[in-house]
């Protein structure tokens, strides 16, 4: 982008002296909105149409506009569009370098709009296209976690509750906890789409036009769905903004999730994994470091797009009907919780594919925190002891398993039963079955239910995930 030129003079013969410089930078919005170019001529082109076809304009003036717009996009993708801080925004650097080109039928392109409802659907254009953007992306890093998820399907890991060791899982079905997030994320996102696929041009400043519009054939020409149907509501509502930022802080906080996980298990405390070089950095000063950089950035961020939403919701919530200059404010963190969004999504795409399984680490880890005691519980239960005696008699075992420095699966069965005497009619119900039941793979395989950790149930949860994406 070139440099913004900052030379002097009004802006409407309402006034009677220059705006001041120091008011044209503070007002200014070229310097952010400028990224809103390509749909701002899309939407002039499409309005320039309707007017022709209602013989609000000629065909002439729309042939001259056509081919002005064409100019200026080239010029905008070729990096040579003057941007001038005089014009204020990018509607109005546009219109002043049309009118430059063709003259009076670039004067006649504003005919039966208003900014407020050019704005407003320049930004639902922006909006729409960053939202298709990031449902591709969200495709793309489900198809990779996918991918690790179905090579670790049967993989173990210690489940926890409260950082605790809880139950065993596999890493696969792990994985696939956050490819249920991702889902609802998109869903979220798809949803948000179809409200700020609404057409709010024809509306014009705040109470439409005297001219005789077709609102529908623009948006037609511009794949809306929809026009929205109160002026005023049109061009001074930003609420599928808010929702928007909401669904991506909902998506990086699910995300950031995810990042902890990394980092934790990538520490050696746990070892469970190991990110791909190009995904860490170093110390200044310790050698040995290997620093997950990227998830901590992710779990940073996310602070960043929580503070869009609020900032936004902030903006809206004192703002009398119709439009308000305070609007102008929406874009930057719109912007940025969009940037964040996208770029976030691309490097988990690629970051997931980079992840060593250290899959002998995780296992060893399931010996420290007794994981299968849920299991041993159950079995109780299935030969005929009431859940609160189970619940006991395995409690007492757990604490003659951690006194002797072992696991239950390590316990002989003699020594299992006399821990459990003083439960009444527990000990007797155990017999030699009770070691297939205590291994880390009985535990998995018996979890075989839809939304269980079974190996089997993973890989066709995995099936099933494939067939919606491929949807």
């Amino acid at each position: 982008m070139s440099d913004i030129s900052t030379a002097n003079g009004t802006w409407s013969g309402r006034f009677s002296e220059p705006v001041s410089d120091l008011v044209k930078r503070y007002t200014a919005s070229v310097f952010f909105d400028c990224r809103m170019a390509v749909q701002d001529i899309r939407g002039s082109l499409a309005h320039a149409r309707m007017l022709a076809k209602q013989d609000i304009i000629s065909n002439q003036d729309l042939s001259d506009i056509e081919r002005g717009m064409s100019q200026i996009a080239g010029e905008i993708e070729r990096g040579e569009f003057a941007w001038r801080l005089d014009a204020e925004d990018v509607h109005m650097n546009i219109e002043q370098r049309l009118t430059a080109l063709i003259g009076d039928a670039g004067k006649r392109l504003h005919t039966g709009r208003s900014r407020n409802d050019q704005v407003a659907t320049d930004i639902r254009l922006w909006l729409r296209d960053a939202i298709d953007t990031i449902l591709a992306l969200i495709g793309e890093f489900q198809t990779s976690l996918l991918k690790l998820a179905e090579e670790h399907a049967a993989t173990p890991l210690p489940g926890h509750t409260h950082l605790q060791i809880a139950q065993p899982v596999t890493f696969g079905h792990h994985l696939m906890a956050y490819n249920e997030m991702l889902r609802r994320d998109a869903e979220r996102f798809a949803d948000v789409r179809r409200r700020v696929n609404r057409l709010p041009l024809g509306s014009a400043a705040l109470a439409g036009t005297t001219y005789p519009i077709d609102r529908e054939f623009v948006a037609r020409e511009l794949d809306f769905e929809e026009v929205c149907e109160n002026s005023l509501d049109a061009v001074s509502d930003r609420d599928f903004a808010i929702e928007f930022c909401a669904a991506v802080s909902l998506a990086m906080m699910h995300l950031s999730r995810l990042s902890e996980e990394l980092i934790l298990w990538m520490s050696p405390r746990f070892g469970f994994i190991d990110l791909a070089d190009r995904f860490t950095t170093g110390s200044s000063i310790m050698p040995q470091k290997k620093n997950p950089d990227v998830p901590e950035l992710v779990r940073g961020k996310t602070g960043r797009v929580n503070g869009h939403l609020i900032a936004l919701l902030t903006l809206m919530k004192g703002q009398p009907l119709a439009y308000n200059k305070d609007n102008q404010e929406d874009k930057e963190p719109l912007f940025d919780a969009a940037d964040t969004m996208i770029d976030t999504l691309r490097i988990y795409a690629d970051m997931i594919t980079g992840i060593r399984v250290k899959a002998e680490n995780m296992r060893e880890a399931l010996k420290l925190g007794f994981a299968t005691a849920t299991d041993l519980a159950d079995y109780l239960v299935k030969k005929g002891l009431p859940f609160r005696d189970a619940h006991e008699a395995v409690a007492l075992a757990v604490r003659a398993a951690e006194q002797q420095g072992c696991d239950l699966p390590d316990m002989p069965l003699e020594a299992l039963r006399n821990c459990m005497v003083h439960v009444s009619g527990a000990a007797e119900k155990l017999a030699d079955d009770i070691f297939g039941v205590l291994t880390v793979e009985g535990s998995l395989a018996s979890r075989n239910h839809i939304g269980g950790t079974a190996p089997e149930q993973v890989r066709a949860a995995i099936a099933r995930a494939r067939a919606r994406l491929a949807k």
